[in-house]
């Protein structure tokens, strides 16, 4: 079904695989094709070469700005952004020195669009969206219309194209774009016309073969592609890259339902072959002149290979909580109660949380798991294929009169139009499901929250713990598996017993879809290259700037105030979503929230040490008190003296030169979401750092380096063990970062004040990464001139 190879690879005439490392040289290899081919290459074998004829090294290179290609500078065609992260990136460009947008920039309404929390402030954010786009030369989207990608998609993708959002889902391959999901600071960087930095990413090659059996849809083909690559982490921070002759089998839309769950394998973005169904695609969308053809050059060398046979995929289901928790619905439905065991087990351990247990076998009835709703949404559920195909299995029939309900959202207000012109929309009403407008909620715990105890199965991105929106702190839990639109809809007919769509008698979905942009055209604003500096931005009450951030100091002393050592640590555990996503406007309410879902306690701990920080500060303005040493302030400075004959001067000196902060310790941080806050909201609660075993994902350590944090890790091959409440302090931190160190010496000091030397690591910092980390954050990065 799926085959790994991590060894490189060269792709010849897209129809050979040869695996480099059969062959010693290349003269080997070249001699070998000349004995295989019919017809010879126009040129022989050489790596370096054939580096450079993969789509997306020929894409790269379009929009790098310097000659060095180890270290790439990018440049995007257009940028995007949604309600929870655009009103931050206007506010940090503009405190940069925004004047205008300089290329395409997409204000979507798609995730706060309810306006169900806190009173006005959602569509306080709204009111502000339009004003910047009007004033700064943007393109807005209000609520409703389309959902982030879907929109970018319809409108903004062009072959050979890149696009940058503040969305880890920003996947446009399946078009011939690259897309990039980024925290809104590498936003801001284009907006200023700076470039987005980077090594050169590996690229893998994802050959597929085979066409789809009737009844799985791209999302089991999703699945089956993350629980392949995602615990090994091979392809981390790389490229996919799809070509084969499978591709022709698969529809456009399609395509991009598996194209934009390529994020939750890890990898930083993907790229297809295109051929007449994308050129039908542009054509169909009014943008002809927006595609050509991408392919992999005579000879293409990869970094790795994912070899998929459509033909074998079964329909599958994600069970809680991750989306690399696979398994065929055929084997749960053989092995329900031994599976769903282990998955309570590993579920509960991952909650953490004493008063609350994952209970899943008790909904396993008579050999089926027994689920209570089904919610099909997004950019990765709304398609118009996927609600068609639902259509298709529903029509003259019932979802049910029990507990089972089921919702749709339709991924743009054109192809709820269509739905409803062609009846499918009436149709799905007729057999009970709910109808919605676009939205991401569903996706991020804004909508449709099922109850206590309940499990929903979700054509949606994710499946993290609490995402779907319960409370934990309120005693509530709730899960979320992940689906095909087709087994959904199988199974809503079954009243909610879990269905796979290759059980049920149907047609795939043969109606042609007609794309309207009419309703576009009379609502959504389209302002690029018209800017109007002299409108007003429109401020909500709760719309506030990002409080004064100090450069980074001489020494730091930073307290332990949360350790995680689960294996991963997703961003939804860092900074929750659902209703606190409305406080993303107002970075001191919004940091409140911080951890609140993992660890309780942190925002506690974290503005115990920051207060005292602010005391030193006083205490700095003042002069110094004569006797800091007798405050609680100078006791964090005792034990570095201890062995020492203690005088207040030492103290002193410590206090005027050393920074207090909080870190954070967790194995693998970051997985998920871009979102920029959570790191952000850690630095305004007197974060400095993180320290991990590795980060999860590249934009999440990104974050950390544009909000001034050290994205410190362990040295290779050594454990450390951190409790609550201890010190890490790091002499010369500032020197250290400044003179390009890749290893930073600290002190450990342990709660009965006994210390322990080591070393953490600094590594793969770019020289302007340090000097944002000197700086503070961004904001005063670019407030120094840069």
């Amino acid at each position: 079904m799926v085959r790994i190879e991590q060894k490189g690879v060269y792709l010849v005439r897209e129809s050979m695989i040869v695996e480099a490392t059969h062959f010693s040289t290349e003269d080997e290899i070249n001699g070998y094709l000349e004995q295989n081919m019919e017809a010879p290459l126009q040129s022989k074998i050489n790596l370096e070469t054939a580096r450079t004829k993969t789509i997306a090294a020929q894409i790269i290179e379009k929009h790098n700005q310097t000659k060095e290609l180890r270290q790439l500078k990018l440049k995007f065609d257009a940028l995007a952004s949604h309600d929870i992260t655009y009103v931050g990136i206007v506010q940090t460009a503009r405190a940069s020195g925004l004047t205008e947008f300089p290329v395409p920039y997409v204000l979507t309404n798609c995730h706060n669009s309810l306006c169900a929390v806190g009173g006005t402030i959602n569509e306080d954010d709204h009111v502000f969206g339009l004003s910047a786009a009007q004033k700064y030369g943007g393109i807005f989207v209000p609520a409703h219309q389309a959902v982030i990608h879907q929109y970018m998609r319809e409108m903004m993708t062009g072959c050979g194209r890149m696009i940058l959002g503040s969305d880890s889902h920003t996947r446009y391959g399946a078009l011939g774009t690259m897309g990039i999901g980024e925290g809104g600071p590498e936003l801001v960087k284009q907006l200023l016309k700076q470039t987005y930095d980077f090594n050169y990413p590996e690229i893998v090659l994802v050959y597929l073969e085979g066409q789809p059996q009737i009844g799985v849809g791209p999302h089991d083909v999703a699945l089956a592609l993350i629980k392949a690559v995602f615990k090994s982490g091979f392809v981390k921070n790389k490229v996919l890259e799809f070509v084969g002759p499978g591709v022709a089998n698969l529809s456009v839309d399609y395509r991009n339902g598996i194209d934009v769950m390529t994020t939750e394998t890890t990898c930083l973005s993907s790229i297809w072959a295109t051929d007449v169904q994308v050129a039908d695609y542009y054509k169909l969308h009014g943008r002809p002149e927006a595609y050509q053809l991408l392919t992999p050059g005579e000879c293409a060398y990869y970094d790795g290979l994912i070899q998929i046979d459509l033909s074998q995929i079964e329909p599958m289901i994600a069970l809680p909580f991750h989306p690399s928790n696979v398994w065929s619905i055929s084997e749960l439905n053989r092995h329900g109660v031994e599976i769903l065991r282990e998955i309570e087990a590993e579920g509960s351990k991952q909650l953490d949380q004493p008063n609350l247990s994952l209970n899943l076998t008790k909904k396993f009835i008579n050999g089926r798991l027994q689920v209570d709703q089904g919610v099909v949404a997004g950019c990765a559920g709304g398609t118009y294929e996927n609600i068609m195909t639902m259509s298709r299995i529903l029509d003259g029939k019932s979802t049910g009169q029990g507990d089972f309900w089921l919702s749709v959202y339709p991924a743009s207000q054109p192809i709820f139009l269509e739905l409803m012109k062609n009846q499918a929309a009436i149709k799905l009403m007729t057999a009970g499901a709910s109808m919605r407008s676009a939205f991401c909620g569903p996706c991020f715990g804004a909508g449709d929250v099922p109850a206590h105890n309940g499990l929903s199965i979700r054509h949606t991105t994710r499946n993290f713990p609490n995402r779907e929106g319960s409370k934990p702190m309120n005693n509530q839990l709730a899960s979320v598996a992940l689906m095909d639109a087709r087994s959904i809809a199988a199974t809503a007919l079954n009243g909610g017993r879990l269905t796979a769509a290759t059980e049920v008698n149907y047609q795939e979905s043969q109606e042609a879809y007609c794309f309207d942009a009419t309703v576009y055209q009379n609502r959504v604003y389209q302002g690029f290259g018209v800017a109007a500096p002299e409108k007003e931005l429109k401020f909500g009450p709760n719309i506030a700037d990002w409080p004064k951030m100090k450069a980074l100091p001489e020494n730091l002393m930073l307290k332990v105030v949360a350790v995680i050592n689960d294996p991963i640590t997703t961003t939804d555990e860092l900074i929750p979503s659902g209703e606190t996503s409305s406080f993303r406007s107002n970075p001191m309410k919004l940091a409140e929230f911080t951890l609140s879902r993992k660890d309780p306690g942190y925002v506690a701990r974290a503005k115990s040490i920051y207060e005292l920080e602010q005391e030193r500060e006083r205490l700095l303005a003042q002069g110094v008190a004569k006797e800091p040493n007798s405050t609680k302030l100078g006791e964090i400075f005792l034990p570095l003296v201890a062995e020492e004959q203690i005088t207040s001067e030492k103290v002193h000196q410590l206090i005027q030169n050393t920074g207090l902060g909080s870190i954070i310790f967790a194995r693998k941080p970051g997985d998920g979401s871009a979102r920029e806050q959570a790191a952000s909201c850690q630095k305004v609660l007197g974060g400095w750092a993180n320290l991990a075993g590795d980060y999860a994902t590249k934009r999440y350590r990104s974050n950390l380096i544009n909000w001034g944090m050290l994205p410190l890790t362990l040295p290779e091959n050594t454990e450390l063990h951190l409790e609550l409440g201890e010190m890490i302090y790091l002499p010369g931190i500032r020197a250290a970062v400044k003179n390009g160190a890749e290893k930073v010496a600290a002190i450990i000091i342990a709660l009965d004040g006994k210390q322990r030397s080591t070393e953490l690591c600094l590594a793969n910092l770019a020289p302007e990464e340090r000097k944002i980390i000197l700086a503070g954050c961004l904001i005063n990065y670019y407030a120094l001139g840069n």
